[in-house]
């Protein structure tokens, strides 16, 4: 009992999907990049620096990926996988492209659906795959309604924060949709402020 490695390990943070690279379907699709016979090379961001070059070539089935990954401590290889691709029909016409996950679930595959693949590891999976989480989703309720007020704000035209005039309704806004982004906005706001001005009512006076 108590030798090392007992007791509960605690648990490792989730990376988020904003710290690494991925592929979004529909930014392939707009580009031409799923034509079969194209080919050619994204130039990846990893925060504001520049990263590696992908190549990408699209074949009849699969969409080919490529580019120098880090396998092991120091090696670097030239790795390639294929990225199958299904077309959904929509409803009025027309075909929608979704990735099929190529990653696994313990011994079934995970095969689903989805518009991004993630490079969180040596290969292009889902988000549940490499089970990341986003940064919204570490945030506090206060965080969220924030969040939440901010986004409306500069939806509209304005600036974040309180301190900045809520902005006027943007020309060809229905007063019904403006009126309800405001109010949300400001319900948001109202929240924040009545918790805090509890949370300071709650502290001790200065001596």
């Amino acid at each position: 009992m108590g030798g090392q490695g007992s007791g509960r390990r605690p648990k490792r943070p989730r990376v988020l999907v904003e710290s690494v690279r991925w592929l979004d379907v529909n930014d392939l699709n707009r580009r031409g990049c799923l034509t079969p016979g194209w080919a050619g090379e994204m130039q990846w961001l990893r925060g504001k620096q520049m990263g590696a070059g992908l190549g990408l070539r699209a074949e009849r089935e699969p969409l080919v990926a490529s580019c120098r990954r880090k396998v092991g401590a120091r090696n670097w290889q030239k790795l390639e996988e294929p990225i199958l691709i299904e077309r959904i029909p929509c409803p009025f016409g027309g075909t929608r492209p979704y990735f099929i996950c190529p990653g696994a679930t313990g011994e079934l595959p995970c095969g689903s659906r989805t518009r991004r693949l993630y490079a969180a590891g040596p290969y292009f999976l889902c988000r549940q795959c490499y089970r990341l989480s986003y940064e919204s989703q570490r945030e506090g309720p206060l965080d969220r309604a924030l969040r939440r007020a901010n986004k409306i704000r500069i939806g509209l035209g304005g600036q974040p924060g309180t301190a900045s005039i809520f902005p006027d309704r943007p020309r060809g806004m229905h007063c019904s949709t403006y009126d309800r982004l405001r109010k949300k906005a400001v319900d948001a706001e109202t929240l924040v402020e009545n918790v805090l001005r509890s949370k300071l009512a709650r502290r001790p006076a200065p001596i």
